[in-house]
């Protein structure tokens, strides 16, 4: 990563209040708060990442690569992804998390737990032996 200067640091990465917002109105309109646990809310978005995860199953790693240029499997992909976010967004909601301070916490502690100049170009996991398997899981 570069530099940032000090008004990229204190600027949000991640800002999902207006959609919160929506999607607590939403769950309202149709009283459906009182179904946004955060267990059926994380079952929910395990479904979606699942249906997600359905698109791509049986694809070659090249056709993976490709799936976003085919208009029938790019609307797929977009339906899905938007699925996963704004589950996402409502159980951080529901569970008063900030997702930008999440996100900048956990990209500062990766940027300490893999620093750039000692695994680039590998995929193998922190703390994982340079002998071992390929290194994603």
């Amino acid at each position: 990563m570069t530099e940032e200067t000090s008004a990229e640091r204190s600027a949000p990465l991640v800002d999902v209040t207006r959609l919160a917002a929506k999607l607590e109105q939403f769950a309202t309109e149709r009283d459906w708060t009182q179904f946004h646990s955060p267990k059926n809310l994380v079952m929910a978005l395990t479904g979606e990442v699942g249906e997600l995860n359905e698109i791509f199953q049986w694809m070659s790693e090249e056709a993976s690569k490709e799936a976003g240029r085919d208009a029938q499997t790019a609307k797929a992909i977009q339906d899905e992804l938007a699925d996963v976010l704004l589950y996402l967004v409502r159980l951080s909601s529901v569970l008063d998390v900030d997702l930008n301070a999440a996100v900048q916490q956990k990209l500062e502690a990766n940027a300490k737990r893999y620093p750039a100049d000692k695994v680039r170009g590998s995929s193998k996991k922190h703390g994982q032996p340079e002998s071992g398997g390929s290194g994603k899981d």
